[in-house]
This record gives C-alpha cells, sequence and structure tokens, in this order.
C-alpha cells in the first residue's frame, strides 16, 4: 500500500515537473510555432465568464462542459451555470444552497455525505462501495467520492449544474448529471486580490481573501484561502461536550500558471488543503420524548466528524499542430476522515450489559487515495467539424475502519464490533465526439465511451463469521458502452435541439460475505429543449422536455444491522425545466422551475432499513416496492425566483440594491417506503439582501436568509450499521453583515 501511494506521489509530482519542462521547451519553439498557428485556441484563461454582451444586458456565459469554452446558448445541454456574481447574489455559500437556484436539482446531507441528485437520479444513501451518480468535478479533476465535494467551496468563478446523463465526455458515475467547478485563473497582467468577510448571528464568521501576483510574462500565480466557523443551529442539553452542527473549516489552494509568450502552450498546477473540524451532524432523534423542540437534543456521547487532505494536479494543453491541441491532465488525493457519533441519539440508553441495552459510540474512518489521468486531443477555432477523442484512467483505495463500542455511552473506548476493508477501483475509459454543421445552421453530434470498471473488496475484518470455503475478497468487473446523439438547429443566436444520451454507474461489491455482488445501473434520457434569446440580449429563455428510462437502480439500505447495496427494478420519468433570466438596465430578474413525475416501473423486492419485515410474494427480509411508486428524490416541482433593483446614488459608482428571492421545493422521499422516517415534507425559503456599493472596489451587504423563520426537515437521515436514523433540520433564520474589498 505504502509503495502504491509513494508511486503515485512521484506520478504527480513528475506531472507537474512535466508542466514546467513544456512550458521551459515551448519558449525555445516559439518563432517556429508563431508561423504554424494563425490563431490561439482556447485555453484556460478563457473558461472565465464573458462580458461581452451590450451593457445594461445579460453576460455571455460560457460553460467547459464539452472541453471546450462554448456559449451556453450553443450547447444542447440543460443547464444552470452561475458566476461569482451570481453566487454572491443569489446568497449561496455551500453545494447545498445550489438547490435553491437550480432546477431539478436535490442535495441532501447524511452523515459524512453529501448526496445529490438531479432529475431523481444520483444516490440515496451510502455504502462502503457504492459511488454517487452526479459527477463532481472542480478545475477538470473528478471527486469520485460524496464525502469531499463542500470543502473546496470558495473563491469560485463559475459553476455548470448539467442536467441528465453525461456518458461521452465525463462518463460512469453521471447517469444522474454533473456538476462543473471552476475556480478563477491566474492573471499574468495586474497585482489583484480582494478581502471578503462575513458576520453574523450564531457568531457566523467566514473570512475568504484571494491574491494574484503575475510573476512574469509567462506566469502567474493565484493564492486563495477561507476561514470559515460558526456555532450549531441546535442546543444538545444532553450532558456531552459536543454540540454537534457547528463548523470549522481552513482551507487554501494555489494555482500556478504558465504559459509560451504565443500562448501555444498553457499549463496549470493546481494543489489545495483543507481541515475541517466539527461535533458531527445535528441529528434530531425521532420521537423524542426529551424535547418537541427541533432544535434542541440530549446526548452523551462525545461526537466528532473530523476531514483533512489535499489534491494535487497538473494540466497541460498544447496546441501540437494547427488547429489541434492535446490535453493532459493528472491529479492525485489524499483525503481522511474520522467521525464518531452518539449511536442511539440519547443520553438515557444504558450500556450493555445487559445484552438488551442500546447504549453505544460509533467511530469510522475512511481514508480514500486516489490517482486520476486524462489525455484529450481535441479540434480548435471556428469550423464546420469540430471533434474530441480521449482515454481516462483512475486508480485508488478506500480503506475503512468502521468499530462500534456497546459498553460504554460517553466516549469510544475499545470496540465489540468491527468490520475494515479496502476497496481497490480501477477505470479505464476512451471515448469521442463529433459536433458537424453539415449546413450553416444544422449541426449533428455523436458521441460514444467505452467504460472498464473493477473493484477489488478485501475485507480484511469481516462483518461477521465467513462460511466455510467463501474468500474474504469479492470482485466485481463492469463494462459498458455510453454516449450521445443529437440534432441542433442554429438561428439567431438561438437553439434547438434533440439529444439521445445514456450514462452508466458501475457495479460493486457487498460488504457482508455471501451476499451478491451489484451491477452496473443506466439511464437513458430523451430531450428536446431551446434556448432563446430576445429584446438585444436582456431576457434570455431557455426550455426543455424529457423522458428518461432508469434501469438496474443501485439503492442502498440495511440487511439486518449491515449496509447492503441491491439493483432495484427500472423507473421512469418524464419532465420539463424552464430558466428565465433578464436585465433591463437598473432591473434585473430570474426564475427557474423543474416538473419531474419519476415513478418505478415495475415491482421489485428489496431491503428497507426501517423495517426488518418480509411482504408476501418477497423473500425474507425483503420488501415490496409496488409499479408505480414514486423514486426516492424525485420532488414534483423545484422552483425558484429572485428580483433586484439596482438604485444608483451618484455618477461615481454608488448605489444600493436590494434583492429578494423564493426557493420552492415539494415533497420527496428518502427511500423507496414512504413513512415517518423517510418523507421529506415541501418547503418555501424566502431571502432577501441589501447591497451598498461604495466604489467599484469596495461594497457592503446585509442578508437575512430564511426571513419567515420557515422550519423545516432539510434530512432524513437513516439508520446505519453505527448510528441510529433522524432528522436534520434547515438552517433557521440567520442574518448578517458582508463587506467585500478589492484591489
Amino acid at each position: 500500500m505504502s509503495q502504491t501511494l509513494a508511486r503515485r506521489s512521484r506520478l504527480c509530482a513528475g506531472a507537474a515537473l512535466f508542466t514546467l519542462l513544456i512550458a521551459q521547451s515551448a519558449n525555445a519553439q516559439n518563432a517556429a510555432a508563431q508561423d504554424q498557428v494563425s490563431s490561439p485556441s482556447a485555453t484556460p484563461a478563457d473558461l472565465a465568464p464573458a462580458t461581452t454582451a451590450p451593457s445594461e444586458g445579460l453576460e455571455d456565459i460560457v460553460v467547459t462542459a464539452e472541453r471546450r469554452s462554448q456559449s451556453l446558448q450553443d450547447v444542447p445541454i440543460s443547464a444552470t451555470v452561475l458566476n461569482a456574481a451570481d453566487l454572491s447574489r443569489k446568497g449561496v455559500n455551500n453545494i447545498a444552497d445550489l438547490q435553491q437556484v437550480a432546477p431539478s436539482l436535490t442535495i441532501n446531507t447524511f452523515n459524512r455525505s453529501t448526496f445529490i441528485n438531479i432529475r431523481g437520479v444520483g444516490i440515496a444513501q451510502s455504502a462502503p462501495t457504492s459511488n454517487p451518480g452526479v459527477a463532481f468535478y472542480i478545475d477538470g479533476q473528478l471527486i469520485p467520492h460524496e464525502q469531499f465535494i463542500g470543502q473546496s467551496f470558495y473563491d469560485i468563478g463559475t459553476i455548470e449544474v448539467l442536467r441528465g446523463p453525461q456518458g461521452t465526455l465525463t462518463g460512469q458515475n453521471s447517469t444522474g448529471g454533473a456538476l462543473y467547478v471552476r475556480t478563477p485563473e491566474p492573471d499574468f497582467e495586474k497585482y489583484s486580490g480582494y478581502l471578503d468577510a462575513t458576520y453574523g448571528n450564531y457568531d457566523a464568521l467566514k473570512v475568504v481573501g484571494a491574491l494574484n501576483v503575475p510573476i512574469s510574462d509567462e506566469a502567474a500565480v493565484r493564492v486563495a484561502a477561507v476561514h470559515d466557523k460558526r456555532d450549531s443551529f441546535v442546543d444538545n442539553i444532553g450532558p456531552s461536550p459536543s454540540q454537534p452542527g457547528n463548523v470549522d473549516l481552513n482551507a487554501a489552494r494555489f494555482n500556478l500558471a504558465v504559459r509560451s509568450p504565443n500562448e501555444v502552450l498553457r499549463a496549470n498546477i493546481r494543489g489545495d488543503y483543507f481541515n475541517s473540524k466539527s461535533d458531527n451532524n445535528a441529528v434530531k432523534r425521532r420521537n423524542d420524548t426529551v424535547s418537541t423542540d427541533p432544535f434542541v437534543i440530549e446526548e452523551d456521547a462525545r461526537s466528532l466528524q473530523n476531514q483533512h487532505g489535499g489534491k494535487l494536479s497538473g494540466e497541460v494543453r498544447v496546441a501540437v499542430v494547427p488547429s489541434v491541441d492535446l490535453r493532459v491532465m493528472t491529479s492525485y488525493q489524499d483525503l481522511h476522515t474520522v467521525d464518531q457519533t452518539d449511536g442511539d441519539r440519547t443520553a438515557t440508553a444504558r450500556p450493555r450489559p445487559p445484552a438488551n441495552a442500546v447504549g453505544r459510540v460509533s467511530r469510522v474512518n475512511t481514508d480514500i487515495n486516489t490517482f486520476i489521468g486524462e489525455v484529450n486531443l481535441l479540434s480548435t477555432g471556428k469550423r464546420d467539424l469540430n471533434w474530441v477523442v480521449g482515454g481516462f484512467y483512475l486508480n485508488e483505495f478506500v480503506d475503512t475502519l468502521s468499530r462500534r463500542d456497546n459498553n460504554n455511552v460517553l466516549d469510544f473506548v475499545s470496540s465489540t464490533s468491527t468490520f475494515q476493508t479496502r476497496a481497490e477501483n480501477t477505470t479505464k475509459s476512451v471515448f469521442g465526439q463529433v459536433n458537424w454543421y453539415f449546413t450553416p445552421a444544422l449541426e449533428a453530434i455523436a458521441g460514444a465511451r467505452y467504460s472498464d470498471d473493477e473493484q477489488i473488496y478485501n475485507r480484511l475484518i469481516p462483518a461477521g463469521a465467513v462460511p466455510p470455503g467463501a474468500s474474504v475478497i469479492g470482485v466485481q468487473h463492469s463494462t459498458k458502452v455510453t454516449g450521445k446523439v443529437g440534432l441542433n438547429y442554429h438561428f439567431d443566436r438561438n437553439l434547438l435541439y434533440v439529444t439521445a444520451s445514456q450514462g452508466y454507474k458501475a457495479g460493486g461489491v457487498n460488504l457482508t460475505i455471501g451476499t451478491p455482488n451489484f451491477g452496473p445501473e443506466t439511464n437513458r434520457v430523451y430531450e428536446t429543449g431551446f434556448k432563446t434569446q430576445f429584446l438585444d440580449n436582456r431576457l434570455r429563455v431557455n426550455g426543455d422536455v424529457f423522458y428518461s428510462k432508469y434501469k438496474d437502480i443501485q439503492l442502498s439500505s440495511l440487511l439486518g444491522t449491515l449496509p447492503v447495496t441491491q439493483n432495484a427494478a427500472a423507473g421512469k420519468s418524464y419532465g420539463a425545466e424552464l430558466e428565465v433570466t433578464g436585465q433591463f438596465g437598473a432591473l434585473g430578474f430570474n426564475a427557474g422551475g423543474g416538473y419531474l413525475h419519476a415513478r418505478f416501473d415495475g415491482a421489485t423486492c428489496i431491503t428497507d432499513t426501517n423495517s426488518a419485515g418480509t411482504d408476501p410474494g418477497c423473500p425474507a427480509n425483503l420488501r415490496l416496492v409496488p409499479d408505480g411508486r414514486v423514486l426516492p428524490f424525485s420532488p414534483k416541482w423545484t422552483i425558484n425566483a429572485g428580483i433586484q433593483y439596482e438604485v444608483e446614488l451618484n455618477p461615481d459608482g454608488k448605489s444600493l440594491t436590494p434583492r429578494v428571492q423564493w426557493s420552492h421545493l415539494a415533497q420527496q422521499v428518502a427511500t423507496p417506503f414512504p413513512s415517518f422516517n423517510t418523507i421529506v415534507p415541501s418547503r418555501n425559503v424566502f431571502d432577501a439582501r441589501l447591497t451598498f456599493q461604495i466604489t467599484r472596489q469596495y461594497k457592503i451587504e446585509g442578508y437575512v436568509s430564511n426571513f419567515t423563520n420557515k422550519t423545516y426537515i432539510a434530512s432524513q437521515v437513516q439508520s446505519s450499521s453505527s448510528a441510529d436514523g433522524g432528522i436534520i433540520y434547515g438552517a433557521p433564520r440567520t442574518y448578517g453583515i458582508r463587506g467585500v474589498a478589492k484591489f
């Protein structure tokens, strides 16, 4: 294991050195390259939002979903794209806030994981060998696991929420869609930076800072850091010293960019580190007899959730011949979590013995080491035929140590129940896509990806007895061809499109020896949509309708007291999304809505976390999911709207901008079995802010989030092998003041 990690570290360091060496060698070839290349290709610097729209109109939104910089209005994908100004204006401070501004998106936090679902497709509950169904990328590198997607949410340039399978360029684990996050690129021209500080109730303090330093005409560096600390919304009245729900994050990143003088070559070396410490999630015990207040819990055990780690990546893009670029990206991720939980979520349950006592403390350690490599060869420039081909490789180890102490209720002392596992996941893919304008207005798209996935799961300390002759090592091998075809009609900066796409998520091995492996799941979507701009680029209206066939759905649950993942029956869904954005001088507004009808297609028998019973017609310990039941995390409606008006105070740049916004999320269920333990009721949340722009460099904002103080369930946590389930409530009314200084 240590040799493998050392080898990966050397590979990633070698990639970084390779980046610098290519940059130096490119300088010696500038004269010849300038003769060969008439215009530079799209580069990382182009990934920032364009600002070429007419004054007082809408900015052109640039997306990178297809490995090249394109206008959102030219890409046949249902997407919500937010730049830094949008995130600030709409109060998006973390990953979970995205569901309040993007249709058909639901985000739920369970223990150490953040589960993202798009159009009801993604992941419902974690298991040691499961994978998310919505791919999450930051600066071009995939973050394969849902535990580590929120720690880098600061100093953001753009976020792209892509709805529907991304089975060609994004690949496996994108049956629901993908999120692409881009941080700002270093600027080669000038020194710049900013300081952004927010203070609010619950003693919340968030400070974000960034500094850009041009080293030379060919090198620049950008560094950014965040300190984010907040007390819990929940009061723990038990004897525990912990206050679950608090936040304490410190993180920093750097981005070194180099280029040749003619920009034939662009390269980036990126790195980040984070250290997050908290007292774990504040989970309200169901049917709490101590207090009915949603924001009061009573626990006796010390609870914690400590996460730390870092990522290092190198990305090189070079024009190998005129109109053809080579892109190479490598990434190494070293991520760690240790969490401890009051397993019974009370201060009254007693430890064992006797055997029927239920008090316990659980501790889980997770270590993830991931190496990723990707290479692309792609056409550049405006042309009738555009294409991209590439290969992708991932190799990682996921080590899990889960221990439960049934003899103590205040702190973990020694384990009475232990399992330890090591999963090695390997992914190999090749892919390609062609965009062909066979007339000036008509564009055809065809793409395909072949994926080969293998999981080797070593149960180092098995969970339970090993049957005679059974092996502690399980292997699951999955292969699949996915892709996309489509036809686009472009006219007057507008687009009509129709596409068919398929996504795939690999299978895996279950924890318990003798439990069958779970196979891959697939999602095929047929979609037609439009992207339009009106009134001199002041009004943008984008919409789509879709039909989805979701097969072999992977659902995680408990079998006895241990996690298990099964392939459920198929699902069918249809729906529509509409987004409207307007900018008429000082008046700006946005509205978005998603409608979803998602149901199981056929009856199936699967495990139920909340019941060990058996339904008629099902094997032992399995329950019936009838045909037509609603799929998990599939709210019928997701709606958001906001409006602001900028009042100019004088010609020197002073202005006052009030904004109000509303988001609605309809009822959803956390598992296929609707009950008090799984239903997440609908909610309406209202936010408001007032921005005083003092000069172009300085502004002050006052904000109130959830100003009606709506009490709502944010997540239904299901019972796991380590702790009982419960309810996580959404944030109550929060308010504060924010100051931003740029230079």
